[in-house]
């Protein structure tokens, strides 16, 4: 069996070694060191802009729901910014019934924002939104440093925290995407047209429209992007065989899915005996995770450990995760982690749901795990219970509920597998490589009637070696 696919054995190494928190420590040696000057680059001769936040001031617009929850957003917000390797100084919430079409807040909160980003030496102001690129660009020009949305900062994360092939190529296309309507005209000193005495009317080969600069990003963008589908595609082929593989042999899939930081990779780790990256900040795994682990009643199943969702995930990213998030979409079962102990579980609850509803995973049955436990309110852990009568209760750092889970997994499964003692002819050795195929072989010895056969197949493979051979028992 290879190192992708460990099978839990129930004792865990104790030998210091943890490949997942060493990743850890790698990554946060690259963190941006707070302090050093922000510059906006010349985003003229690149395809998007590389994001260097550092000193942020945090800028929302509470249109509906209450304040909590408004407030609850903008630290959701905060907690982005410090996870891109930001210092949060300040943030301010503007009432409206609908974001200003000019510079996103009022022209009122506009200068306050820009009094308070003197005041406090902020060199960046994100807002937690979609700006349009006129707001954009409209509401730099008022607060005069780079100002960024809500979709930004997680692609910045996303560009971070990449680290499969196919992830930074995934993450390079939602951000060109993001990037291509977002591309700022230069002037007439970016432009392509012939220069000099063109609009006196002189110069051989000179005369016509031209290209200009942002008509040549934009062209090159789109060459990339071209570029990068056909990749993606090609990497999703290889995983798409792997699945296939497992099908054959009749492996149940599970995907854990949930909000970011909600607790999955921990989860995974637990039930498996995995080392996967496990970092209390929003999108520690970006790279899908896939480990088998053994059910209570025998059989085995593969857990799959995906990217977390959030509110108002850019749909850019779901876009480009499109191939990966199919993981989900092919399970056999969620397990949708929950964080019990946060402040808006119900929230982040459809919140996931409405992705999952997007990649076609909405019909795949869902077990919702309330992990955390041990840091929850009881009485809010009930409530939510009730809510949601498929459910169970689990703290991934403690252990607790966590046989419950695995007997719950094991009923919920489909039974996709029988075990099975035969003696196989040997002529029907056809049979014999069906079940190394598409079963698990437990046992096998030859004898002179034909093979002795224990192993656990697919219902037909089994009703079939019913009929052909000889039985000589249950196992």
């Amino acid at each position: 069996m290879t190192a992708e696919f460990e099978t839990y054995t129930g004792e865990q190494a104790d030998d210091g070694y943890d490949p997942g928190q060493l990743d850890l420590e790698d990554r946060q040696a690259l963190r941006r060191v707070a302090g050093l000057s922000t510059e906006l680059e010349d985003v003229s001769e690149v395809e998007y802009r590389a994001l260097r936040l550092e000193r942020v001031v945090l800028l929302g617009v509470w249109t509906d729901g209450t304040l909590a929850m408004a407030e609850n957003s903008l630290r959701e917000l905060a907690q982005l910014a410090e996870t891109a390797g930001s210092v949060v100084l300040d943030g301010l919430i503007q009432r409206r019934g609908r974001p200003d079409a000019s510079t996103y807040v009022g022209a009122g909160k506009a200068a306050e924002l820009a009094d308070l980003v003197r005041s406090t030496g902020a060199d960046t102001v994100i807002c937690d939104g979609e700006l349009t690129p006129g707001q954009l660009r409209k509401l730099e020009g008022v607060v005069k440093v780079k100002v960024i949305d809500r979709t930004a900062l997680i692609l910045d994360i996303f560009a971070q925290h990449a680290r499969s092939k196919e992830g930074k190529a995934q993450v390079e296309l939602a951000q060109m995407q993001y990037m291509l309507p977002r591309l700022r005209g230069w002037g007439e000193s970016l432009s392509r047209q012939a220069g000099g005495r063109v609009a006196g009317g002189g110069g051989i080969g000179t005369r016509g429209p031209g290209e200009t600069k942002i008509e040549t990003d934009r062209r090159r963008i789109r060459a990339r992007m071209a570029k990068l589908r056909r990749e993606i595609d090609e990497m999703a082929v290889g995983r798409e065989v792997q699945r296939g593989q497992r099908r054959r042999r009749s492996v149940p899939s599970v995907a854990i899915a949930g909000y970011t930081n909600a607790g999955k990779s921990s989860l995974l780790n637990r039930l498996t005996g995995a080392h996967v990256l496990v970092d209390n900040s929003l999108f520690a795994t970006l790279d899908p995770a896939v480990r088998r682990m053994t059910l209570p009643s025998g059989p085995q199943c593969t857990l799959t450990d995906t990217v977390g969702f959030v509110r108002h995930l850019p749909h850019q990213l779901v876009e480009a995760f499109r191939s990966t998030l199919e993981e989900v979409g092919q399970a056999d079962l969620i397990l949708h982690v929950v964080d019990a102990s946060d402040a808006e579980p119900r929230s982040q609850i459809a919140a996931v749901r409405q992705v999952l509803s997007e990649v076609g995973a909405g019909q795949v049955t869902e077990l919702v795990v309330f992990n955390k436990a041990d840091a929850a309110d009881p009485l809010e852990l009930e409530a939510l219970c009730r809510e949601e009568p498929r459910s169970i209760v689990v703290s991934a750092r403690t252990g607790a509920g966590l046989p419950e889970l695995l007997a719950e997994i094991d009923r919920l499964l489909p039974k996709l597998s029988e075990q099975v003692h035969v003696v196989v002819p040997y002529a029907r050795g056809d049979l014999l490589a069906r079940a190394h195929q598409e079963g698990e072989v437990l046992r096998e010895e030859h004898t002179e009637t034909g093979t002795v056969l224990v192993a656990r197949v697919p219902p037909g493979l089994a009703a079939e070696l019913d009929r052909c051979v000889t039985a000589v028992g249950s196992a």
